[in-house]
């Protein structure tokens, strides 16, 4: 059963701490046969005391069991929450640390992978929490209690034997019959907290559009479909809670109808009807608790379980571990017969073959879609490819562990992409050893320490979310000195200069300039004077590379390259007529 094998699985995630788990589970065996012992006692009392017999030493054993159940479940309470706790941060670190290195394919909505590590983590702590503070215990209890009482008096204990039963099948019943209702719950929870996810991480769009209601009005709808798929489920467990009352109270009358019956003909005692009374207490409680660990566990398996499958797939396999480094000695770069297509999509690109000399620069131009973007995401790993392989300086880099692939390659995105922090922070990001000197150095070349030291606080002015504190110029330059400061042998610029005036990109060129001195780079841009200086050009189109040579010769080819240079596919920063003739 899917509802068990998730519970194992989780159940497996404390072999980290598994000694002290195992320490909690003969704790819990324990406390559960005192609370077994407890009962019998106390009926031992009672029979002593109906006949005028001493029962000093049994009330005494009974006090002493009972102080010592306190004092351990204070202990193991205290001990299960603590080791739970760690182990919720622990995995949850561990999953962030993980999924941050996902593919992008692999990764899904931010929002709804925001809740899954969230509220995941969360319903794995509580789990083990329970499990170890109070359900072991109960276990123990209930599979002692059974054989007890049949040496006890076999009628009573059928009794009980039939109450748990009950319980059990109740249980499966209710599970059975809301399991598909519960998973499509999980499902709209996943839809709602993923449009929450995107409206906000687009909320100036939803601002400026003025879909403020209509947004609002698209996420009651989903509560709504949620809602409505949620009552069903609640009216199971409503229903579970009516059958289980019902039954515990009808056990109850008949121990006691049951009891008077064996007792008038001499069959039992008082003491050991008070025992079964005790036992009847226990159990049912003990139901109940677990019945309600099944209710609530249900209702959070799926989501357990899509944290559990996010955490499989970013694990690390072994293999990864044992892959050597990426050793750069030159920066040769070669691309031969890489494939790869988005799910669900015909876009991607088709057997890609080419060769970047080391320290040489390489230009990729082509309409939107024509696959710019994801040939360089597919030489950092950010996605996978389907066929082919991407080689640098001879090595493959699927045979090369990734954190040594992407130590080697500095990216400057169009999207600057910095954090909510500070100015220090943010160019610190391209190498966490920097020293402010060097910090310092970058900025200057990037032409941004001018405009720094205008902000209030200088380098330690926070830049707001996604660096809103920045003109566009400003954040393109920090990014620039990101990338500088990291000194990788391998560059991408991808449209690095699009946010920038005339007069500024003319600054940062210069620093760009130095920047590739001895590393292959790839650009992609729109700017005519970056595509001109490139060393060789690569046209894409729909995926396939059409064209291939320096500006010159696909000039001169008078071929889509040229196509686009008529038709004003370039745009040049110092408004120099677009070539319209046979030759730029």
């Amino acid at each position: 059963m899917e509802l068990i094998s998730t519970y194992l699985r989780a159940l497996r995630l404390l072999a980290p701490e598994k000694g002290l788990a195992s320490l909690l589970v003969i704790a819990n065996i324990t406390l559960g046969l005192i609370q077994l012992a407890e009962p019998v006692i106390f009926g031992r009392v009672v029979d002593a005391l109906s006949k005028g017999q001493a029962s000093r030493d049994l009330i005494a054993l009974w006090a002493g069991l009972g102080l010592f159940g306190i004092v351990a479940g204070v202990l193991v309470a205290m001990a299960a929450d603590r080791l739970s706790h760690r182990l919720r941060l622990s995995v949850l670190s561990d999953a962030f640390e993980s999924v941050i290195t996902l593919p992008s394919q692999k990764q899904g909505e931010s929002g709804s992978t925001v809740r899954i590590l969230l509220a995941g983590s969360d319903a794995l702590f509580w789990m083990w929490l329970t499990f170890l503070r109070e359900h072991l215990a109960a276990l123990v209890s209930i599979a002692f209690l059974i054989p007890t009482a049949i040496q006890m008096q076999p009628e009573l204990a059928g009794i009980l034997g039939l109450l748990a039963v009950f319980y059990t099948l109740a249980n499966i019943f209710v599970v059975r019959k809301s399991q598909s209702g519960q998973e499509a719950v999980e499902s709209h929870n996943s839809g709602v907290f993923g449009q929450v996810g995107d409206v906000i991480g687009n909320i100036t769009v939803v601002q400026g559009f003025e879909r403020v209601h209509l947004e609002v009005a698209s996420l009651k709808t989903l509560m709504r479909e949620l809602l409505e798929v949620q009552y069903p489920v609640l009216t199971w467990w409503a229903v579970l809670t009516v059958l289980t009352r019902a039954s515990a109270t009808l056990a109850m009358v008949a121990i006691f109808g049951t009891g008077a019956y064996l007792s008038a003909e001499g069959r039992i005692s008082l003491g050991e009807i008070v025992s079964f009374v005790g036992f009847a207490t226990l159990l049912i409680g003990k139901l109940d608790q677990l019945s309600s660990f099944t209710v609530r566990i249900f209702s959070q398996m799926p989501t357990i379980k899509s944290f559990l499958d996010l955490f499989d797939i970013a694990a690390p396999s072994p293999k990864e571990a044992q892959k050597p480094e990426l050793r750069v000695t030159e920066g040769h770069v070669r691309f031969e017969q890489v494939s790869f297509r988005y799910p669900g999509s015909h876009q991607g690109v088709i057997a890609l073959d080419f060769e970047v000399p080391p320290g040489q620069t390489v230009a990729l131009v082509g309409k939107t879609g024509s696959g710019k973007t994801t040939t360089l995401l597919l030489l950092e790993r950010l996605l996978e490819i389907d066929s082919g392989q991407i080689l640098i300086d001879g090595q493959n880099i699927q045979d090369v562990q990734l954190p040594s692939l992407r130590h080697a390659i500095s990216v400057v995105f169009q999207d600057a992409g910095l954090f909510n922090r500070s100015i220090l922070e943010n160019i610190r990001v391209g190498c966490p050893e920097a020293t402010e000197a060097e910090i310092h150095e970058a900025a200057q070349k990037a032409e941004a320490e001018e405009f720094i030291l205008r902000k209030p606080g200088g380098y330690d002015f926070v830049i707001g979310e996604q660096g809103g504190n920045l003109s566009g110029g400003e954040r393109q330059r920090l990014a620039i000195a990101r990338a500088l400061i990291k000194k990788a042998p391998l560059l991408i610029l991808d449209e690095a200069t699009s946010a920038l005036d005339t007069w500024t990109e003319a600054r940062i060129q210069r620093a760009l300039d130095v920047l590739k001195k001895g590393r292959t780079t790839f650009v992609i841009a729109h700017r005519l004077s970056t595509v001109s200086h490139a060393d060789q050009i690569i046209v894409l189109d729909q995926g396939r590379i059409i064209e291939q040579g320096s500006f010159e010769a696909l000039v001169a080819a008078q071929g889509a390259f040229a196509e686009m240079l008529r038709e004003g596919g370039f745009s040049k920063p110092d408004h120099e007529p677009i070539p319209n003739g046979e030759s730029p």
